[in-house]
């Protein structure tokens, strides 16, 4: 009775880890798709033919990995001082410890040139799942992501 048990996990919990539609969650932040409004929430399937942007089940865009020009990456570190202030209001200790922590946002930049056809998004990436969209599009693209962190900037 173990065993069967056992084997049933073993076939189950594998399978309910992955997605049931597949894809990479992302929050759109902007670019030069119209349809779409900053904050949406979309999924992004990453395949040797094309990289395609869904909202729910609805097609929002397909890039020819192919056309990609441009790779970029960065992050977004803010201190959390609004949930400080909240909590210093119960907890001053706990407040003060929790000013202390960082939040950090991971977000990917694409640009393309597709027959003349220009465009390029930005879009916030799961910290769970970052590195793995980041290595798919590298992969796919051929491209080697720039870390925009990196550059410096001088006006």
């Amino acid at each position: 009775m173990r065993n069967a048990i056992a084997v049933a996990l073993c076939l189950v919990l594998p399978a309910a880890s992955f997605p049931a539609n597949g894809g990479h969650k992302v929050n759109y932040d902007g670019g030069s798709i119209s349809s779409v409004k900053p904050g949406t929430n979309l999924r992004i399937f990453v395949s040797g033919e094309s990289i395609r942007l869904m909202k729910d089940d609805m097609h929002v865009a397909t890039i020819p990995p192919a056309a990609v020009t441009e790779l970029s990456y960065g992050q977004d570190v803010h201190r959390r001082v609004g949930a400080a202030i909240g909590l210093a209001v119960v907890s001053f200790g706990i407040g003060a410890l929790m000013a202390l922590a960082k939040s950090k946002k991971h977000y990917i930049g694409l640009t393309w040139d597709d027959k003349g056809k220009k465009g390029g998004i930005a879009f916030q990436a799961n910290k769970d799942d970052y590195r793995g969209l980041l290595a798919g599009l590298e992969g796919v693209t051929g491209k080697k992501a720039v870390n925009t962190d990196a550059m410096t900037v001088k006006n």
